[in-house]
């Protein structure tokens, strides 16, 4: 179907048929979001180029970034995820080179990469950041007591280029909380925030800050700045799209707007027709569906998550979807820990089917699987050869050279 969901048949992949009826069962909402996030298209055949990724991130709005690197750095799997093995630098050339940039840095959902193209659709957050609304209480409280130190942190960028935190003159001591940041690191993430400076590039992860009209194109700088409620409308179409089908609660978190805000533009879109009231099967909240939306027939899909991946990243609606309960146990002390430190879910067909805590051992060149899980709805089986073949994928992806399997018992023992 083009603009509507497709027929409710099982029989046929594709079609134009319109609905009579506003109900989805719980495998058609699945096989639609896969679609929509992109496990519906077979990975390409070739290595992938850099277009690739910025058609990913474009489809899916935008990647989280996380600092843990147990793995490899979150924002680097999705594109794994869905297209295989690619080089790694082309995603860092179209984030961070000065030609050709596709993509920039801001808080999209938490820390994201966006396509350049959303600068515009985010300046409200950074005026209101400006207020101090929406930003965390220790920035705002620093942009609006010691603004002094933001102009001078700003003119200094101005007068010197790209600098990282370590760069600063006279940044201040490293302190106890706020992940040891220290005066200047904050004034630079108030600016950050409030869209004076941007990411011009990571050193070892660090970022490395620059004006924001130095930084992105001169078109994206010039391009005018839509009213709030036109911008959060967009950035709401673009989450259905990257959605599928989603409740008011999953399409607001998408790009972290408000309760209020979202629920006046969602009420807006309803109307317009840009979403479209529908029920899904077991969920209890109105849901809305992408009105071009596709329903294929079947998931082929097979893929390694990462805990970020906009698939999985709010947790309630990967329940309801998938019957999938995951909790990232980062911080949870190891002796309480039910399934690992760094656990990614697999995707097979359009089910989670299993789970596996990871770690690159790099000293080693090995990846370590240290505790692996099938869910109980699944056969392990089936999933245990599937799973292995794509982690030898991912120890090739990351440059490893061998897979070593703990020696615990369970479904981790077909894994060896």
């Amino acid at each position: 179907m083009t603009g509507r969901r497709r027929a409710r048949s099982d029989r046929a992949d594709r079609g134009d048929a319109t609905p009579a009826d506003t109900s989805l069962s719980l495998s058609e909402a699945r096989r639609i979001a896969l679609a929509a996030q992109g496990f519906a298209t077979p990975r390409p055949r070739r290595s992938p180029v850099a277009d690739d990724l910025v058609g990913m991130v474009r489809r899916l709005g935008l990647i989280q970034i996380d600092s843990v690197n147990v793995l490899v750095r979150s924002h680097y799997l999705p594109g794994f995820s869905r297209l295989g093995s690619y080089e790694s630098s082309l995603l860092d050339g179209v984030a961070y080179a000065n030609q050709g940039r596709a993509l920039f840095e801001y808080w999209g959902h938490e820390a994201s990469l966006l396509p350049i193209e959303l600068q515009p659709l985010l300046r409200w957050r950074m005026e209101r950041a400006r207020a101090g609304v929406g930003i965390w209480a220790g920035v705002a409280r620093l942009g609006r007591e010691r603004a002094e130190l933001c102009e001078s942190v700003l003119a200094e960028i101005r007068a010197r280029g790209p600098i990282g935190v370590s760069d600063l003159k006279g940044a201040g001591r490293r302190r106890a909380g706020w992940w040891g940041w220290s005066e200047g690191k904050v004034a630079l993430e108030w600016l950050f925030w409030t869209g004076q400076v941007t990411t011009h590039s990571r050193r070892r992860f660090e970022r490395v800050y620059d004006l924001t009209e130095r930084a992105l194109p001169s078109e994206v700088i010039s391009a005018p700045t839509p009213a709030p409620e036109d911008a959060q409308r967009r950035l709401l179409r673009i989450a259905i799209r990257a959605l599928g089908v989603a409740t008011e609660r999953d399409l607001r978190d998408y790009f972290r707007l408000t309760t209020t805000d979202a629920s006046a533009r969602i009420a807006e879109l309803v109307e317009e027709g840009a979403l479209r009231p529908v029920a899904v099967e077991g969920w209890r909240a109105q849901a809305y569906l992408d009105p071009a939306a596709t329903m294929p027939r079947r998931v082929v899909a097979r893929a390694l998550l990462s805990p970020f991946d906009s698939l999985v990243w709010e947790r309630q609606r990967t329940e309801r979807l998938f019957g999938f309960r995951y909790r990232l146990e980062i911080y949870t002390p190891a002796k309480r820990r039910e399934h690992g430190y760094y656990v990614l879910p697999f995707l097979l067909g359009d089910r989670l089917v299993a789970r596996v805590d990871l770690k690159a051992d790099r000293p080693k060149r090995a990846l370590r699987v240290v505790r692996a899980h099938c869910e109980t709805d699944a056969d392990p089986e089936r999933v245990a050869p599937v799973l292995r073949e794509e982690l030898e994928l991912l120890a090739d992806w990351l440059g490893l050279e061998r897979i070593t399997v703990s020696r615990r018992r369970g479904f981790i023992e077909s894994l060896r």
